[in-house]
């Protein structure tokens, strides 16, 4: 795989963190996922194909511990507030002084410096400070957050798994390691920088969801279907829009130009009636195989099930018949193969990872005696 012999060590953290570390390990790094002594004992979401040791870092044992981990170690994902990490004696001046190659890679927020920094947030404040959600919701109604994938695993999660990948690239000509300021409220601005161009272009200069791509327009929308559920729609292009006003039998000579925007509420209203006279199966007995841009919304359960996805081999299972997406992109000689096998436990490999950094046994058994790490073994189903 593509990151084979690449040793990370991930601080444990909330959803971006686990998934950035699972991106890595995915594609085929050596995670280790540093969790807390004394946490909840049992799995962790976004854990795969990673292992867990159980470390005290609030304690100058279990510090020097960790610095000892890095010293060996190519990658160090931390995901705490601004100043965390200093006041535990571990920033990154320090780790790198003792091994030059770390890439520290330090994921929050707001980032490591300005005047949110040392602030709490979740992905919606994120997103609000990025300016991105001022453009996402219904005309007339309130901005809404898109889940919490846009700014955790977007802008988050996945700029810091891209920021990591171009480090150790670099490293491979340097030789050296760096730190990497990954934050959500950049990583999100970022990810809008289409929106930023349009604007200027006068394609995003209406209010929010009446634009081309906000819902605002008729052929770029979500249409309920006779029995409840949803078609979407995104014939933007003269040549796709033509396939489908004739998949929904109406004729150009009946509407207005596909283009004119005061227009597109009542050409909505026009379509929403004729989408709502048949089933979703009945739509796509009509517009599938077509370039009508006209696709059903699938539930998880349906896209696991969808004929092109099952082509594709896109979701898998793992041992415990748990269903997920299957890495992507797909890299032709060095794929990414994702771990099958249970998500680990809190501190199930604290003494193996351990002994693979060098740590004997009498310094382990010493550790286990003052309360510095721990070890959580499932239990035999008997």
């Amino acid at each position: 795989m593509a990151l084979q012999g690449v040793k990370v060590l991930e601080l444990a953290g909330l959803a971006p963190g686990p998934f950035c570390g699972m991106v890595l390990a995915d594609f085929g790094a050596q995670v280790v996922r540093v969790d807390r002594v004394g946490a909840p004992g049992g799995l962790s979401l976004l854990a795969r194909g990673k292992r867990s040791l159980a470390l005290d870092l609030k304690r100058p044992r279990g510090a020097a511990a960790l610095r000892r981990l890095c010293a060996r170690a190519d990658v160090l994902l931390e995901p705490f507030r601004c100043g965390v990490m200093e006041n535990l004696q571990l920033g990154p001046e320090s780790l790198l002084q003792e091994n030059p190659k770390l890439i520290y890679a330090r994921l929050s927020g707001f980032g490591q410096s300005g005047q949110f920094s040392r602030t709490a947030g979740h992905d919606i404040n994120y997103l609000a400070l990025s300016g991105v959600l001022s453009r996402i919701g219904r005309s007339g109604e309130d901005p809404y957050a898109p889940l919490n994938l846009l700014a955790d695993f977007g802008g988050g999660g996945l700029m810091c798994a891209l920021g990591i990948v171009m480090a150790l690239f670099e490293r491979t000509r340097s030789g050296r390691g760096q730190v990497i300021d990954a934050n959500m409220v950049e990583g999100t601005a970022y990810l809008s920088s289409f929106l930023w161009k349009t604007e200027k272009l006068g394609l995003w200069d209406q209010p929010r969801g009446q634009n081309l791509l906000d819902g605002g327009a008729p052929f770029y929308t979500t249409y309920k279907t006779a029995d409840g559920e949803f078609m979407a729609v995104g014939a933007i292009e003269p040549e796709f829009y033509k396939l489908l006003i004739k998949g929904l039998g109406l004729t150009s000579d009946e509407l207005p130009h596909q283009m004119s925007m005061t227009d597109w509420p009542e050409m909505k209203k026009k379509f929403a009636d004729v989408f709502a006279k048949k089933t979703k199966a009945e739509w796509c007995q009509i517009f599938d195989g077509t370039d009508a841009c006209v696709t059903p919304v699938l539930s998880f359960e349906e896209a696991c099930h969808h004929l092109h996805n099952r082509e594709r081999g896109s979701f898998f299972q793992d041992e415990e018949q748990h269903v997920s997406p299957c890495p992507a992109p797909l890299l032709c000689r060095t794929p990414a193969t994702p771990s099958a096998k249970r998500d680990p436990f809190v501190g199930e490999h604290t003494e193996e990872v351990l002994k693979e950094f060098g740590f004997n046994q009498e310094e382990i058994d010493q550790l286990y005696s003052d309360k510095i790490i721990e070890s959580i073994k499932p239990k035999a189903n008997l």
